[in-house]
């Protein structure tokens, strides 16, 4: 493989936090989530499509509560329904994804953060009337904030990337960002690794990103 290839794969984003959570249509979310960590909110359900920014959110909202001194804990799908801790924040990513013996655990967890005060956030893929698991659970996971997260419009990406590409000290013509939005994953955490890749080769090479350059730099997938 070659050395700029390689360069390509081993790129990665910045961790996601919520200052770098480009919101677009999801001020909201954005807000409940903010307020969760002032107290305003304890229970709150965020519901879309896939690369819509869920996991994104779910990581920036751990990574601020911690950074506030809070006790987190975070699960997903894999989880196999092991005991869970008294963390004051609880966050499920898609809980729609579980096992039943998951969501057993994930009841009776939601049981003591009733008690205790603490926090909990899920993810699913649908709206709580849509998800397919024991009444009770779905009941308490409904009872908080139910919000929609949408995914960014091809502009708001744009945008985003073209932000990306400035604050990094270099600026992609709109018939690069052209490309990479029609021929590569258009998830936004996948576009950032992209221009962190094509800004680390554009270093090492010391040329500009050009179009056929990033057609070639970009031949392999991105691992």
């Amino acid at each position: 493989m070659a050395v700029e290839q390689l360069v390509l794969n081993l790129a990665s984003p910045a961790p996601p936090t919520l200052e770098n959570f480009l919101a677009g249509g999801n001020a909201a979310a954005m807000g409940v989530l903010r307020g969760l960590l002032r107290g305003v909110d304890r229970v709150a359900y965020l519901w879309g499509t896939r690369g819509s920014g869920k996991t994104h959110l779910l990581a920036g909202l751990t990574a601020a509560a911690s950074g506030a001194g809070w006790t987190t804990e975070s699960i997903d799908r894999h989880w196999d329904g092991a005991s869970l801790g008294d963390a004051r924040l609880l966050c499920v990513d898609d809980v729609d994804q579980m096992t039943a013996a998951a969501h057993q655990t994930l009841f009776d967890r939601y049981n003591r953060a009733h008690a205790d005060g603490s926090a909990i956030v899920a993810t699913g893929s649908v709206p709580p009337a849509d998800l397919i698991m024991r009444e009770d659970l779905r009941s308490r996971i409904a009872s908080g904030v139910v919000l929609q997260v949408h995914p960014l419009s091809d502009s708001d990406k744009r945008a985003a990337i073209e932000a990306n590409a400035r604050g990094r000290g270099f600026d992609l013509k709109s018939e690069i960002v052209d490309y990479l939005l029609a021929h590569h994953a258009r998830d936004m955490r996948s576009l950032s690794s992209i221009v962190a890749a094509l800004d680390e080769y554009s270093l090492r090479t010391k040329r500009a990103a050009t179009l056929p350059l990033v057609r070639d730099a970009l031949k392999q997938p991105i691992r």
